[in-house]
């Protein structure tokens, strides 16, 4: 079975780099047609797709957070970070990595999550 496990500071400051780690088991991240992503969730914003990166070459952010973000795939580790720039007391949320192919299955399998809080 896939099992994906987010880890990283639970705590950054503002305007600083927020940095997770996702550690996949039972898959392998260079699988072709399968999409690694991170989703956030807040009060204030519910859930929020963050974006995917796929080992075929496939990439998205969400508009609203491209330049900010960047999703990367470590094949030796087989595992996938997620790095959000500058980030404001806004970025507070429970990060989530997924797992998924196309269609109804594209989020999957989430991660249990972790919050982050940026807070000074």
């Amino acid at each position: 079975q896939v099992q994906l496990q987010e880890s990283g500071p639970g705590l950054v400051k503002p305007s600083q780099t927020l940095s997770l780690t996702c550690t996949v088991s039972g898959d392998s991240i260079t699988t072709n047609s399968v999409y690694w992503s991170w989703i956030r969730q807040s009060p204030e914003k519910g859930l929020e797709w963050i974006g995917y990166r796929n080992p075929s070459g496939g990439l998205y952010y969400n508009p609203s957070l491209w330049s900010r973000a960047s999703i990367s795939l470590d094949t030796s580790k087989n595992q996938f970070a997620l790095q959000l720039n500058s980030v404001t007391p806004e970025d507070t949320a429970v990060y989530y990595c997924t797992r998924g192919t196309t269609g109804a299955a594209f989020f999957l399998s989430w991660g249990q999550g972790t919050q982050v809080t940026v807070s000074p």
